[in-house]
This record gives C-alpha cells, sequence and structure tokens, in this order.
C-alpha cells in the first residue's frame, strides 16, 4: 500500500465521519459514544486521478487504566509508522484540548507530513476559531472542514495527495483472494489472524465483542497473496443490544458475502452450537467456500479417537452440508495453523477449477450409465451431455430429455460422484437440468 493517509486524534472528533467521506461509503462504525473505532480500518479513496488508502483509527487517550484504550494507543502509533501522510484530527466546537496537545507531542516525533484538521467548522464563523490550533506546533497550515457535510475537503485533498510518491496506485485488492475469520464472539478470531500476520493488527482481549469493524489484512503464503477479514463475533439477533453491535454484525454478514472463502472457527470446548450452524448456513447461501476451524483443541481431553469422534460428531450435526474441510488447531500453541491456511488457499483453488466438457462426459456419463436416474410415472430421464457453466462458483449444467422429473436425492448423486472424481472439497457446487 504505497500511498496511506492516517486519520489521528483523541475520540469523538468526527474521525471516522472522515474516513467514509474520503473512501465514499459507510465504511467505518459511527457512534456518540467514545471509543467505537479500536482497531485500524483501511479503505480506498480517489482524488485528482490519484488513488490512496485511508486509515481511521480509534481515539488515542494518553494515561487511561481503560484495556481498550492501552490497546487502542499501540493501533494508533502503528498506523503512524504506516502512513505517508497524518491526518490529525481537532474538533472546533471544543476548541484546543489537553488531549490534543498530549496527542501533538506523540507526533512531533514522527518525521511524517501532518495536517491539523479542524473539524465541524460548518460555517465562516467557526472557521474562524481555528486559530488555536496553531499552539499545537504542528504543520503549516490548518485545514477547517466539516467531515459530516465534505465542506473544506477538497482543498485539504489538494495539498495530502502533493506527497504521494507515484502518480497512480490501483486498488491493490483487485483479483487477491479474499478470506473471511467469522464466527461467533471470542472463539479466536483476531488471535488467529494476529498469529498469521506476526503483529497485533486487530485487538485481542477477554471482552467478547471486541472486533467491532471487519478489518482487511494482507497476507502472503504459498507464493500468493491473500486479504485477510477479521470480523466481529455473529450474535443471535436476540443477543444484540447496543446499535454499535448490530452494525459490526451488518459488516461481518458483507465481509462473508465479499469473501471467496469464509475461515469458520469453532470453540472446541462448547461445539458446534445453533449460532455456528447460521453462519456456515449463511456462507453455503451465498456460495462461498467453507473451511471449518476448531479452535482450543488443546483444552480438550483427548483419548485415541477423540479427534476422529469429535469431527464424526461434527459431520452428522452438519449433514447435508458435509463438503467441507475440519481442521482442529490451537491458536494459543500454535497448532495446525498454517495447515488452517494451507486448506483455505486449496478451496479457493477448487473453487476456482474448470474442469473440461470432454473430461466431465467421459467420467461421468459412465456414473449414470451404472446407476440411470429413476422411472417416474413411465417415463425414462437420458441424460446426454454434460458441462461447467462459465460462472463465478462451480455450476454444471445436465442436459436431459425431462428435466422435470429429475429428483433431489439423483442430484445429490450426481453431486457427490462430481465431488468424488474432481473434488472440489470445501466449495459448494451447483447441479442444473436443461432440456436437450
Amino acid at each position: 500500500m504505497s500511498n496511506i493517509v492516517a486519520i489521528v486524534g483523541r475520540p469523538n472528533v468526527g474521525k471516522s465521519t472522515l474516513f467514509n467521506r474520503l473512501v465514499g461509503e459507510r465504511k467505518a462504525i459511527m457512534d456518540n459514544q467514545s471509543g467505537v473505532t479500536r482497531d485500524r480500518h483501511y479503505g480506498y479513496g480517489e482524488w485528482i486521478g490519484k488513488n490512496f488508502t485511508v486509515v481511521d483509527t480509534g481515539g488515542y487517550v494518553h494515561g487511561s487504566d481503560d484495556i481498550f484504550e492501552g490497546e487502542i494507543r499501540k493501533q494508533v502509533e502503528l498506523a503512524i509508522k504506516e502512513a505517508t501522510v497524518i491526518l490529525f484530527m481537532v474538533d472546533v466546537e471544543e476548541g484546543l484540548h489537553s488531549l490534543d496537545e498530549e496527542f501533538a507531542a506523540v507526533l512531533r516525533r514522527s518525521d511524517k507530513p501532518i495536517y491539523i484538521v479542524a473539524n465541524k467548522a460548518d460555517t465562516n464563523l467557526k472557521a474562524q476559531f481555528t486559530g488555536d490550533f496553531y499552539a499545537l506546533g504542528l504543520g503549516e497550515e490548518i485545514f477547517p472542514v466539516s467531515s459530516a457535510s465534505g465542506s473544506g475537503t477538497g482543498d485539504l485533498l489538494d495539498e495530502v495527495v502533493k506527497h504521494f510518491q507515484t502518480e497512480d496506485v490501483e486498488n491493490p485488492d483487485e483479483g487477491i483472494p479474499k478470506l473471511a475469520v467469522v464466527g461467533r464472539p471470542n472463539v479466536g478470531k483476531s488471535s488467529f489472524v494476529n498469529l498469521l500476520l506476526g503483529e497485533e493488527r486487530n485487538i485481542v482481549t477477554d471482552v467478547a465483542g471486541t472486533t467491532r469493524d471487519s478489518i482487511n489484512s494482507r497476507y502472503n503464503a504459498f507464493g500468493m497473496e491473500f486479504i485477510i477479514t477479521d470480523t466481529a463475533g455473529l450474535r443471535r439477533k436476540t443477543k444484540v443490544h447496543e446499535d454499535i453491535e448490530f452494525y459490526s454484525v451488518l459488516r461481518s454478514i458483507k465481509a462473508i458475502e465479499e469473501s471467496d472463502v469464509c475461515i469458520v472457527i469453532l470453540d472446541a470446548t462448547r461445539g458446534l452450537e445453533a449460532q455456528d450452524m447460521n453462519i456456515i448456513g449463511l456462507a453455503d447461501k451465498n456460495r462461498k467456500g467453507i473451511v471449518i476451524l476448531v479452535n482450543k483443541w488443546d483444552l480438550v481431553e483427548k483419548e485415541t479417537n477423540t479427534m476422529k469422534e469429535y469431527e464424526d460428531q461434527l459431520r452428522e450435526k452438519l449433514a447435508p452440508l458435509t463438503y467441507m474441510p475440519i481442521i482442529f488447531t490451537s491458536v494459543l500453541t500454535k497448532q495446525r495453523v498454517h495447515k488452517a491456511i494451507e486448506t483455505a488457499y486449496q478451496v479457493y483453488k477448487n473453487k476456482t477449477q474448470k474442469i473440461s466438457t470432454s473430461k466431465l462426459n467421459d467420467i461421468i456419463l459412465k456414473e449414470i450409465e451404472a446407476y440411470p436416474p429413476p422411472a417416474i410415472k413411465g417415463k425414462f430421464v437420458k441424460i446426454k451431455y454434460i458441462t461447467q457453466l462459465p460462472t463465478h462458483n462451480p455450476t454444471f449444467a445436465f442436459f436431459c430429455n425431462l428435466p422435470q422429473y429429475i429428483k433431489e436425492s439423483y442430484t445429490r448423486f450426481l453431486e457427490n460422484k462430481i465431488r468424488k472424481h474432481f473434488g472440489f472439497e470445501g466449495v459448494p457446487i451447483n447441479v442444473v437440468f436443461r432440456k436437450k
């Protein structure tokens, strides 16, 4: 990510509102409650033909004992390190605040270009009160803006893009496989992602619901680049009380919809619960590749066949959705964590593989000949030709004389034969029938 703009400042000055303005969509969660944004949150903006990455950060507070605020400070400092340009947001309505002065002392240690963005200056009168912020001793100019209406952001961006090294950076996410890490709260999603990335990219605490936004990160493995999305834990609707958590659930659902493969993490000590089934069902409904990770395996008492018996029970509960691989992991002891990513990569390859028409017909027509569709009302179904359709998800069209007489049980038989001969582990496949 070449051209990076980090938005930093104390809590509740409008950082996420400006972030949404710059990326052109409501991507970061906004609320009047302090501490809503906790992790670094990335999006992409464009100004006068120049593309750039925008990083939204949590509100920086110094000297607090709150567990989240301590972790937020780490995240803000990481964002400052990554940035090409830093936007230091302050609030015109509240004026110069002691937390602004404390944070300015932190920013002075950075050699990055810094712009003071005086937010909530939505009238000319309010814009006149920005002079107080020169006392911070940062930057050559203060930009009065209203991130809610967009007023003043054009002048700000005109200056920001002057610091970009390249004329044009395309959206770096284009065409890269997307893996969404999903599951109930507190099953170890953020710990799993942090272990893979080798850094505390996402805040981890024992409090369920720590992750609120869906956080994208780059990851390289097996000679390939991925985008891994850590998501908020998905709870049942009846358990969602806060407005913020409601929006977090929506972000997680959107992350599933935008992904190629979902890594569904279960808690080994709790087994497969109803909400896990809902999450797996949602991924299947959206025709995503699925890998199931049974985390915290180190906490389970084991005998000779514990793993096999556990897997058998899982598959029995998951039926008929039995096509996904199951990996037993422990993020704490780093057991089989990279095996999980290797499996997710294989599932992605399965999802994108294309089988030639000649190969399909040579193999599957023989299976049909050995076990043809049962006759219905004295009418015999004859399947003459098979082809894989050029769709985003594996879809196989069977051309026959009486498609309306094919029963669901025979459809499952054909799907199982395709899986037997061509793999497609972890991938939902579609079987359709067309009249020849």
